[in-house]
């Protein structure tokens, strides 16, 4: 790309025209972070059910490691997990490459699902302090994930090659970045008020959408954005919020993080071989009125 204008034929499609082949992800490596439990946990078995071998990222929770010792289990491909501080972008490359050399010399697919709420209301009342902490949690790590992952991709896409130069097998077509960004990037939620988060969320999105373009050619870039899914990041709301959040919800309830697993899945996959910069909104009709 030159100022604006595309090369031509700088991506190809999948050779197989059948569909299901093209959800498999075996051979492959992912990386999951923030799948300690909830959303990122269900991604990692779902990415492993379909073949790869998972590298999960926990930032606190020390069942992660149980959890990716099941996953090994439970689908027979290699998973382990990492204590991450996403928000160093220093600590972000050296696991990536620590991952890329323990499992087989490449990446493929980079899950960015690391985030953390906003509990402290009104911006005129919060503490700055936790204005910082959510935006460099949920906007800086993210972009720190995808430059990481992005030159992993990008030398692969160059020299078809693992990191210790060896042949890659299966070849490498494209690295798949996505990351988990949230309705509330797209809409104001009510009545809990946490302008910060909506701002942090709406980033993400923007940012996967610019990414999409300098990376075209070696890796598509996209987003899934949930509306109120019930995991424990939204513990801190009360149960009046909760059923408020319900009644504004066609659907009638909070969705469940396996309800997620296809969204990702698709994405992560060659099924989604022509499909980057997109938003996909799963949040049961939220923002559909």
């Amino acid at each position: 790309m030159d100022g604006g204008d595309f090369t031509l034929e700088n991506t190809s499609a999948p050779a197989t025209k059948r569909v299901l082949p093209l959800f498999s992800l075996q051979g492959r490596t992912a990386l999951v972070s923030g799948a300690g439990a909830g959303i990122g946990l269900a991604v990692a078995e779902a990415l492993a059910e379909a073949g790869a071998n998972v590298a999960i990222w926990y930032n606190s929770n020390k069942k992660a490691i149980e959890e990716a010792t099941t996953i090994e289990k439970e689908y027979g491909v290699k998973c382990k997990a990492y204590q991450v501080d996403v928000t160093s972008y220093d600590a972000v490359a050296a696991s990536i490459q620590e991952i890329v050399r323990e499992f087989n010399g490449r990446l493929d697919v980079f899950v960015a699902n690391s985030g953390i709420p906003w509990t402290q209301g009104s911006m005129l009342d919060a503490q700055l302090e936790h204005y910082q902490k959510v935006m460099t949690t949920d906007v800086d790590s993210v972009f720190y994930c995808a430059r990481a992952a992005g030159l992993h991709w990008r030398r692969q896409k160059l020299e078809q090659t693992t990191i210790d130069g060896k042949k890659l097998e299966p070849a490498f077509r494209q690295g798949s970045f996505v990351a988990t960004a949230s309705m509330s990037g797209s809409i104001v939620n009510v009545p809990q008020q946490q302008a910060a988060y909506n701002a942090a969320k709406a980033g993400v999105i923007h940012l996967c959408k610019s990414l999409a373009v300098e990376f075209v050619g070696f890796a598509r870039v996209n987003t899934v954005s949930p509306g109120y899914i019930a995991t424990e990041i939204s513990s801190f709301a009360p149960s009046e919020t909760k059923d408020v959040w319900r009644k504004k919800t066609p659907m009638g309830r909070e969705g469940e993080c396996h309800e997620l697993k296809g969204a990702f899945l698709y994405l992560a996959s060659d099924a989604a071989s022509y499909t980057t910069g997109a938003d996909l909104i799963v949040d049961g009709g939220y923002s559909l009125p």
